[in-house]
């Protein structure tokens, strides 16, 4: 099963990096979409197969966290796998992003770490 993957976040560089970090991690990837912010990351939701987001937390328009909000108010993507993949240091706002189901990876990160929190927030992987 190839996964087709939305990356969010505000930096074009770290999009490239995360993008490249995932085509190491040795799963098996579909179409690999990107946006900017939480807000242009809901119109690729709105039109394309999204098997899994990774997503920042602290971007412009539309920050991670309403981003999540969003994505399980709607009935569409309500179960959406997420991983966030940032920098953020708050104990408190981490505890409430992994309560609405979202995984989490600081970054720096290898490969390996990004595809364990992947595998662990998909249940495993059928490969």
């Amino acid at each position: 099963m190839a996964l087709n993957v939305l990356v969010v976040d505000d930096s074009s560089v770290m999009r490239q990096i995360i993008i490249k970090t995932l085509r190491l991690s040795q799963l098996p990837l579909g179409e690999v979409h990107e946006a900017p912010n939480g807000q242009e990351a809901l119109k690729v939701l709105d039109s394309k197969w999204i098997d899994l987001a990774l997503v920042d937390i602290n971007m412009p328009v539309m920050d991670g966290e309403e981003m999540i909000n969003r994505v399980r108010q709607n009935p569409a993507t309500a179960d959406l796998p997420v991983v966030i993949v940032s920098t953020e240091g708050s104990e408190a706002r981490k505890e409430a992003l992994i309560q609405k189901g979202a995984a989490f990876v600081h970054k720096p990160f290898t490969p390996e770490t990004l595809r364990d929190a992947i595998l662990k927030t998909l249940g495993g992987l059928d490969e």
